[in-house]
């Protein structure tokens, strides 16, 4: 009798967990989805660091969670809209099987990703939005251009907007990269560092077809965690 083992079927069954930062239920604040209710899954890591973070916690701290733990736990949750987020989620390259079992679920799903680690492998049902990097947050040399190529319509591309300098080198890149033709712009003035009058009268007087969107979490609860 021969006695052996398959080993591609061992590799199949491992569990296949991530680190996970924390999981909440809020008033989504950003994006098209604004104002409804959704789980957020907030994954540890991330390779950048940007003057402006707010979620410096995310660089380290967290657990490890199996996929299944994780849809066990926002089951909970008495709502459609996911979003997963971090630090930056794709640094955990699990975090594609994690998109793709939440989709399969039911759940209407939203990545948030600096843009820095390609978007090419995401399910097609994801809505992928992804934060272009100003000079302002001193990480604009991590942006990869390429990751255009693969948004859709349903997609968002957001430029999160320190000051006058990140306005205009925002405006010239919407133009060199043909941005409108792709999806939905949004311009986001840092939280109490950019007045957000004076951004909305730069995109009046310029007439740029973009949205203008604050952070309406922190209008709510400031800066608090889980929030």
């Amino acid at each position: 009798m021969q006695i052996g083992f398959n080993l591609s079927s061992l590799i199949q069954k491992k569990e296949i967990k991530l680190i996970i930062n924390e999981i909440f239920y809020s008033i989504q604040g950003e994006s098209s989805r604004i104002g409804f209710p959704t789980i957020f899954i907030r994954l540890t890591g991330c390779p950048l660091r940007c003057s402006y973070c707010d979620t410096e916690y995310a660089f380290t701290e967290g657990e490890k969670m199996c996929i299944d733990s994780i849809l066990n736990k926002i089951k909970q949750y008495p709502t459609k809209y996911v979003t997963v987020t971090g630090g930056e989620p794709l640094a955990q390259k699990e975090c594609v099987l994690l998109l793709k079992r939440l989709c399969n679920y039911g759940y209407d799903v939203s990545l948030e990703t600096s843009g820095a680690i390609t978007v090419s492998n995401i399910d097609k049902r994801v809505k992928k939005i992804i934060d272009v990097k100003t000079p302002g947050s001193k990480e604009d040399d991590k942006n990869n251009f390429e990751n255009f190529k693969y948004l859709t319509k349903n997609d968002e591309i957001k430029f999160v907007i320190c000051d006058r300098t990140d306005y205009l080198w925002a405006k010239e890149k919407i133009l060199e990269k043909k941005i409108s033709d792709i999806c939905d712009i949004i311009f986001s003035p840092v939280y109490k560092l950019l007045n957000s009058s004076d951004l909305a009268n730069w995109i009046l007087e310029d007439k740029l077809n973009v949205r203008l969107q604050l952070q309406l979490h922190k209008h709510l609860w400031g800066e608090q965690r889980g929030k």
